[in-house]
């Protein structure tokens, strides 16, 4: 007890700045080796079978974050309601989370895979799988599909172990998947020849080696809870709860998927496969970037939540400062990279002559903004670390789906295959200006309370 105390002081009374690194850091690496796993796959895929193969795992990409959708639906929905019954030293009352979530996700991947690759061949027609790419897809999803409950469990139950205190292990299990990826995929696609598939299968061992560690942690490990046979009858109560918590981030994810799909789609019309293919390689150059500033999201979320409810405004304002210096720091280097090397970043992943004016021309537009775009990512986590989860919603909203999707559909109609990629950094600005209202409102507030706070005392 003595021990949670001091760890819970300190939020409030070392230094910012250092604190900010030592809650970042582990993340920040976590979420770099997250986007490998992805970055690494469409390296070899592009590199060892082709320029089509690397537009049918872009086409597939939508079912790819359906199922992370889920995954986050139980996974960070059982974190949160885990992180509360501990702190209430509710033990008991925090493994049934734990077996419902792990029978739930179990479930739950049996039930979307088997009824997704049931429907699989229309779908992947509905996504835009042309017949030059439909079997290359065919093969990347439907594996993906046959092993998606292990990615439910390597992704949504890994949170947990974060929330019974051990981020290290967390960290460590991500590392172990970017790491068994990179040297499982070059082995199946160049040394075996399985192309696509062997893609695919690298992704999925890598996480059945992951969900087999993690069900050994919560068996036999050296984790505060267990799995145990008596929670793994699913409660309704219980898991509707889960569903409440997870539910935004849920549809934050389908959300991604819906923009991605249209983004695909009029990619085709006015670009073609190739221009399907530059998207692909621009998101995974794009989440190289971002994912350190959500790690740096991780960090700082403690920090604000922590002083913001013990009144400590200053310290508030300094954290979102810090955080928002070192996110702005990240994307305007990663903005020179890509402007300065953008013709080797698409040559890294395939070296067709149309892949490369398409990818180049791409990413330099559709990336012009990013200099701008992590101080809106730090801001939506403020609202959100500060309990006003509706504005944080409404700013990822806006940069995802409010601004983006209408962009998407009327640019291309004036500017053909360059309005599509107008239609990222337009966004980019107009989300970034509302949240730097937003947030000068909420200054505005927090000034006044702290006015409050003075003459009370």
């Amino acid at each position: 007890m003595a021990n949670d105390t001091n760890r819970a002081n300190r939020l409030g009374e070392n230094s910012v700045g250092r604190l900010l690194l030592s809650f970042s850091l582990p993340a920040i690496i976590a979420m770099i080796a997250n986007a490998l796993y992805n970055v690494v796959d469409s390296i070899f895929v592009g590199r060892g079978v082709g320029s089509l193969a690397l537009t049918a795992v872009t086409i597939a990409f939508p079912i790819m974050i359906m199922l992370m959708a889920f995954g986050m639906l139980i996974g960070i929905g059982a974190t949160a309601l885990i992180s509360i019954k501990l702190g209430q030293q509710k033990h008991d009352e925090a493994e049934k989370i734990l077996g419902n979530a792990f029978a739930a996700t179990i479930i739950m991947g049996v039930l979307i895979s088997g009824s997704t690759l049931y429907f699989l061949d229309p779908i992947l027609r509905f996504l835009g799988a042309t017949p030059d790419i439909f079997d290359y897809t065919k093969q990347f999803t439907t594996v993906i599909l046959i092993g998606s409950v292990f990615q439910f469990i390597s992704f949504g139950i890994n949170n947990i172990i974060r929330a019974e205190g051990n981020p290290v292990i967390s960290m460590a299990t991500m590392l172990f998947s970017a790491g068994m990826n990179t040297i499982l995929n070059p082995i199946f696609i160049f040394v075996f020849h399985w192309g696509i598939r062997g893609s695919a299968l690298a992704t999925i061992i890598t996480q059945i080696l992951v969900s087999a560690y993690i069900i050994y942690h919560f068996t036999y490990g050296r984790s505060n809870l267990k799995l145990r046979w008596k929670y793994f009858k699913i409660e309704s109560q219980v898991l509707l709860k889960i569903f409440a918590i997870g539910l935004s981030p849920f549809l934050l994810q389908m959300a991604a998927s819906v923009t991605t799909f249209l983004f695909n789609n009029y990619l085709l019309v006015y670009g073609g496969e190739m221009a399907v293919a530059a998207m692909g390689v621009i998101t995974r150059t794009t989440m190289m970037i971002l994912m350190p500033i959500f790690g740096i999201n991780q960090g700082a979320q403690p920090i604000i939540g922590y002083n913001y409810g013990a009144k400590k405004y200053d310290r508030v304002k300094r954290t979102l400062f810090l955080a928002s210096i070192a996110a702005t720091s990240i994307c305007i280097v990663g903005f020179g990279i890509i402007q300065l090397f953008s013709l080797q970043i698409i040559q890294l992943f395939n070296s067709d002559q149309a892949l490369i004016d398409i990818g180049v021309r791409g990413i330099r537009i559709y990336l012009i903004m990013l200099p701008i775009v992590g101080v809106q990512i730090i801001i939506t986590n403020y609202f959100q670390a500060i309990g006003k989860a509706s504005k944080a919603i409404l700013l990822s909203l806006t940069r995802q789906v409010i601004f983006l999707i209408p962009l998407i559909i009327f640019l291309p109609q004036f500017f053909k295959l360059d309005g599509i990629w107008m239609a990222g950094p337009i966004s980019d600005f107009m989300a970034s200006l509302l949240a730097c209202i937003l947030l000068y409102k909420e200054f505005k507030h927090l000034d006044d309370k702290h006015e409050q706070s003075l003459y009370t005392v």
